[in-house]
């Protein structure tokens, strides 16, 4: 057993390749059993454990070289390897270990990193900072082909080719980001995999390498050779890579350990920007995982994988589902519509529409800022553009959403999916802060539907009953149900219009909208406070404001941000109206949600039915 809270680099480095191997199966053993358990990414981590123990023979995490992952979802092999082995058993739990890259948790950890495309950059800035303070250490970033759709890297690249710094950028090729990677660039990298001449100069250059130590400072007069042998271990004289600055090696084989680690080697004592490019397969050790990466590249605890099925049409489980469907049901008979995803074509939905429609479909790889600005070009030249998306992702695209669609009022419809708390996904996923973001501009409408039912009216409504940027946010998972809800309870939850009310006369109001409808409901009939529901959150309904001025308090209940949140703007048009309306808010107030489950995260900010309960009673007369 060589897994243990012990294991570093010095260790890893003196490893044979057998013993680097058992390393490997170890991993790949505690990954597996772990996500069964937890839930968490699988084909990803599996794809890149190799990988990983090369980077930590090479790169020394404690001793000034850092590693930086993109996105960090592919990390659990480096938390294993630095220092977590006996906390792994609570990835993704409250107070448990992140599904991500954390530097809060771990001084290994060199950059946050839960949205995708931004190592580059950060890698860049990081090892000229090293520069400027005379340190020694080598920087390493591994980006994967998915990461090269997103335009954040380009911008990187073209700034970072001319550094003098110690940078490796590891390209970890897999063909795949969440979906199977398309387009120009997934043809290049093709390409250049599908080559023979790989690493023609293997031998020589591991002659070489065997006078310079893995641990401490190159042999200065060996520096020169290596370089030479570099120009002959290239694929081409002349590549995309090179012509951005940066002396390139590989196609590498991924799970070779030998190679992995010449080449890593090669790269870190060259002493500039070097790009060795790694294919990999996703899945990696784990049959299943590896005959269906997109299926396994995250499961649910319990080890079950997300089924998708675009077939034919049945009961919605998820509200991801619902949207697909009927969005494919919209685009059957309207041609103008068109759906777009940022690479994530099953777990948005959209599976349905694109088997139905290809030609209306559009997967623009993680690039978000583009699919808006896409979006409005569509709107533009008379189509229907819908933009499926995950509100935390969503946040990239706040330029393109106020410049290129607002200020003309140019009619995208925005669903936004995994809208609220997500759960074990941790701080850089939760969905709270795409209401802030859309309310502060103009021309922008948001839905947020309590049932399946509402969603579809929704739907149809922001894309045919509204100008400007419509939005539709709904949560991760499906509907809320509860059996001990009374009818008049199950009556908030239907179909609405702009608002539900319900009236009887209580000095207390409670407000709220969204998936915690049901917990509010039965809350009210609980506590005999009267419930309002908002549909249309932004801009409010006409009539909430007088609704809501004739009470003595307001409670409003809201799953995301207070700060500029939709209670935020109720409570400024009531003093605005010169109501004496007494209103309290409970949201999330100025912090990131960690990770738990979502019952855990609702009773962690007031939003679950006892604790509203526990709320309106307290305000009660």
């Amino acid at each position: 057993m060589y897994l243990s809270d012990d294991i570093n680099h010095d260790k890893i480095s003196k490893m044979t390749v057998s013993q680097l191997k058992q390393l490997c199966r170890e991993l790949r053993g505690c990954i597996l059993h772990t996500t069964m358990k937890n839930g968490g990414h699988l084909s990803s981590n599996l794809g890149t454990v190799e990988l990983t123990v090369a980077l930590h023979s090479v790169f020394d995490v404690y001793g000034g070289d850092k590693i930086l992952w993109d996105v960090g979802h592919q990390s659990y092999a480096h938390k294993l390897l630095t220092g977590r082995y006996s906390r792994f058993e609570s990835l993704r739990k409250k107070d448990g270990l992140s599904g991500f890259q954390r530097h809060s948790e771990s001084d290994a950890d060199a950059f946050v990193s839960g949205h995708s495309s931004t190592s580059v950059s950060a890698a860049y800035g990081i090892s000229e900072a090293m520069r400027h303070k005379g340190e020694s250490g080598a920087v390493a970033a591994v980006v994967g082909d998915g990461a090269l759709t997103g335009g954040m890297v380009y911008e990187a690249l073209n700034n970072a080719g001319k550094t003098a710094s110690n940078l490796t950028l590891v390209l970890n090729d897999n063909a795949m980001s969440i979906s199977k990677n398309k387009g120009a660039l997934a043809r290049y990298l093709a390409h250049i995999r599908s080559t023979k001449k790989y690493y023609r100069a293997k031998e020589h250059v591991k002659t070489a390498l065997s006078a310079i130590p893995v641990v401490g400072k190159p042999i200065e007069e060996m520096i020169t050779d290596v370089k030479r042998l570099l120009k002959q271990s290239l694929y081409d004289s002349s590549n995309l890579f090179e012509n951005l600055g940066f002396t390139y090696i590989g196609p590498v084989n991924g799970h070779d350990l030998e190679d992995l680690i010449e080449a890593l080697s090669v790269a870190k004592y060259v002493n500039r920007p070097c790009i060795v490019h790694v294919f990999t397969k996703k899945g990696k050790g784990f049959k299943p995982a590896e005959e269906n990466p997109g299926k396994y590249h995250a499961i649910s605890k319990g080890g079950a994988a997300v089924e998708y099925n675009s077939d034919e049409f049945f009961a919605p489980r998820t509200y991801s589902e619902a949207f697909g469907q009927e969005l494919a049901r919209i685009g059957k008979n309207d041609r103008r519509i068109c759906a777009i995803t940022a690479a994530m074509k099953y777990a948005v939905g959209l599976n349905y529409f694109k088997d139905f429609f290809p030609a209306r479909f559009y997967d623009a790889g993680i690039a978000e800022q583009h699919s808006v600005t896409f979006a409005a070009g569509l709107s533009a030249g008379g189509m229907l553009p819908v933009f499926a998306v995950y509100s935390t992702f969503l946040q990239r695209g706040f330029d393109q959403i106020l410049h290129d669609c607002a200020i003309e009022n140019t009619h995208i419809t925005l669903a936004i999916d995994r809208a609220g708390f997500v759960g074990e996904d941790g701080e850089t996923h939760q969905g709270i802060f795409d209401v802030p973001m859309l309310r502060s501009i103009p021309n922008t409408t948001i839905f947020a539907p309590a049932s399946f039912d509402e969603f579809r009216g929704c739907l149809r409504s922001a894309i045919y009953d509204t100008e400007g940027v419509a939005a539709v946010r709904y949560p991760k998972g499906g509907e809320f149900t509860k059996t001990e809800i009374s009818e008049s309870g199950r009556q908030a939850l239907q179909p609405a219009g702009d608002y539900f009310y319900s009236g009887k006369n209580s000095a207390v109001l409670a407000v709220t909208y969204g998936r915690i409808s049901l917990n509010c409901a039965v809350a009210c009939e609980k506590s005999k406070a009267d419930l309002l529901r908002l549909v249309r959150i932004n801009p409010l309904p006409d009539g909430v404001i007088e609704i809501a001025g004739k009470y003595d308090r307001v409670v409003f209940f809201e799953e995301g941000s207070k700060s500029g949140g939709v209670g935020e703007n109720l409570a400024v048009k009531l003093m605005d109206a010169e109501c004496n309306t007494k209103v309290e808010i409970v949201a999330v107030s100025g912090e990131f949600v960690p990770a738990a489950t979502v019952e855990e995260q609702f009773e962690m900010y007031g939003l679950s039915e006892s604790r509203m309960t526990e709320k309106l009673r307290n305000n009660a007369y």
